[in-house]
């Protein structure tokens, strides 16, 4: 099925034929407008709206809102935001940046901030449609050159949904020369491990011409590797592994997921390292074909992998954390005896916010062990892709 046959319009960006449009709605809705009010003075949110009414299109947007939005959240909420490997980015080519997923809505966000403050496009964002929880989130980050993937579908919706959104990324790369950031899977990986999801690979390679590796290469993957040095839904993330210990139908509430992404974005994240990496068109020539598309998908998601991997930023927090897990001192040369004291102080103060009644000595044990895990995998992953399987 072509893209020619397809209609986008559930799930693209807005089109700037309706950017006003959508724009003058948007702006009367209470939610988005309590939003505002939260994250900047009330006083500055009438003169916010005159220059939203004002706009047209989605580049003066990004560039003359979000761009200074996101420079007052990193310099609010980090210590610093920097990118690396800008050398392998050809400004002739459109990429699909595929990520670690750290944060629900700054990985993409602080990606594209970067890509800013160095005068390059920014991507297109592939954003769950379980995020969309009010109509005006759907309208608000599709005029900030989101797309929609829809998710929770039955079977058949979900393999048309899967076709739609494979044909999409297809067509913004090569029609619409848009690039695209998606996650390397579902969902953030709870314990920091992380690892490319192959349905997601087999979704990006039904659309295209050619075989299941043409079809991934005339996209041009470029894994991107998201380094934060403090998460702070660390402490949420450890109550889930509680929650689900106590009951393994555990889940989260939608108000847990709105938390979720509030505490992400405005508590402090330290120091953000985005590192990108040469795309994976030579890899996937040197794979090959495979005679089944499961095992090309494993094989593609471990380049993948591979490259986020030996790419993470690492900081005192991660040796830390790994030496204290299995009680070691083999990365004590990483950091100072205060520096190890203050990691296992934040470790304590972030427990102590896990709102759970009738934690036993066990529970808080096991949650002090799953904060551990969190941060040492980052280096476990690193050292075992440097290595070669030795962490």
């Amino acid at each position: 099925m072509s893209s020619q046959d397809l209609n986008f319009s559930d799930i693209s960006p807005y089109d700037d034929s309706v950017f006003h449009e959508k724009m003058a709605n948007l702006v009367k809705e209470p939610g988005f407008l309590h939003a505002i009010n939260y994250t900047m003075p009330p006083e500055d949110v009438p003169k916010l709206i005159d220059e939203l009414l004002k706009m047209d299109n989605k580049y003066d947007f990004q560039h003359k809102v979000m761009f200074p939005f996101l420079e007052m959240l990193a310099n609010t909420t980090t210590s610093g935001i920097t990118l690396g490997g800008s050398k392998y980015y050809n400004p002739a080519l459109n990429y699909v940046f595929i990520t670690n997923h750290r944060d629900i809505v700054l990985d993409a966000s602080f990606l594209n901030l970067a890509f800013l403050r160095k005068g390059l496009p920014t991507s297109e964002v592939a954003i769950g449609d379980n995020l969309l929880v009010f109509d005006w989130i759907n309208d608000l980050v599709r005029l900030n050159k989101s797309f929609i993937v829809k998710r929770n579908t039955g079977l058949r919706e979900g393999l048309a949904a899967a076709k739609k959104l494979s044909a999409y990324i297809h067509y913004s790369i090569l029609e619409k020369h848009e690039s695209v950031w998606i996650a390397q899977r579902e969902g953030r990986a709870k314990d920091s491990s992380d690892r490319t999801q192959e349905a997601l690979i087999k979704m990006l390679a039904i659309g295209g011409e050619g075989t299941f590796m043409e079809r991934l290469k005339e996209i041009n993957l470029m894994p991107v590797s998201i380094s934060y040095e403090f998460d702070p839904n660390d402490y949420l993330k450890a109550k889930e592994f509680l929650m689900r210990r106590r009951d393994p139908n555990f889940k989260k509430s939608q108000r847990d997921d709105l938390f979720s992404m509030e505490t992400g974005m405005l508590q402090y994240k330290g120091k953000v390292h985005f590192q990108m990496t040469p795309r994976i068109n030579t890899k996937l020539d040197q794979l090959g074909d495979f005679r089944d598309n499961n095992t090309a998908a494993k094989y593609v998601g471990s380049v993948i992998d591979q490259a986020i991997h030996r790419s993470y930023e690492i900081f005192p927090i991660n040796y830390v954390a790994y030496d204290l897990l299995h009680k070691t001192s083999r990365f004590a040369r990483q950091y100072t005896v205060e520096q190890k004291e203050e990691v296992e102080a934040y470790f304590r103060g972030q427990l102590e916010k896990v709102d759970v009644a009738d934690i036993t000595d066990e529970e808080r044990d096991f949650m002090w062990e799953m904060m551990l895990v969190m941060y040492a995998n980052p280096l476990k992953n690193k050292l075992k892709a440097l290595l070669g399987g030795m962490a």
